[in-house]
């Protein structure tokens, strides 16, 4: 780890890298559930047998800290992620709103390794 990485984890608490959070049979198909990984508060969603999306817990129009709350969906293809308090609704791939310009929520790499979701802050 160099220094510059050290003093950014310093100043905003988060630890950067992949963070092994918890076994793939843990999490529940089309529900999410809130992770605290390295410092930072996630949301995660089983989408599919092998599929898991990661994405700021916190609801970028209030900042309150809902999204694993929210209402798994679609838009054609695209996985969907709409907020619990004003229904935004997000792309869960890129973060994108797509009712509010200038809105996005912060999302994150996922894989799953021997069995265990696996997140890149």
């Amino acid at each position: 780890m160099t220094a510059t990485v050290e003093l950014e984890e310093l100043a905003t608490g988060t630890v950067t890298g992949w963070h092994r959070v918890c076994a793939l049979d843990e999490l529940e198909l089309a529900w999410g559930e809130a992770a605290l990984i390295g410092g930072r508060q996630v949301a995660l969603f089983r989408t599919g047998p092998g599929e898991v999306f990661a994405v700021a817990h916190e609801d970028p129009a209030t900042g309150a800290h809902v999204m694993a709350r929210g209402i798994i969906g679609s838009r054609g293809t695209r996985p969907t992620i709409a907020s619990p308090l004003h229904k935004e609704v997000y792309d869960l791939e890129t973060g994108e709103c797509f009712g509010t310009a200038g809105l996005s929520l912060d999302t994150f790499s996922t894989r799953i390794s021997d069995g265990y979701v696996e997140v890149e802050l």
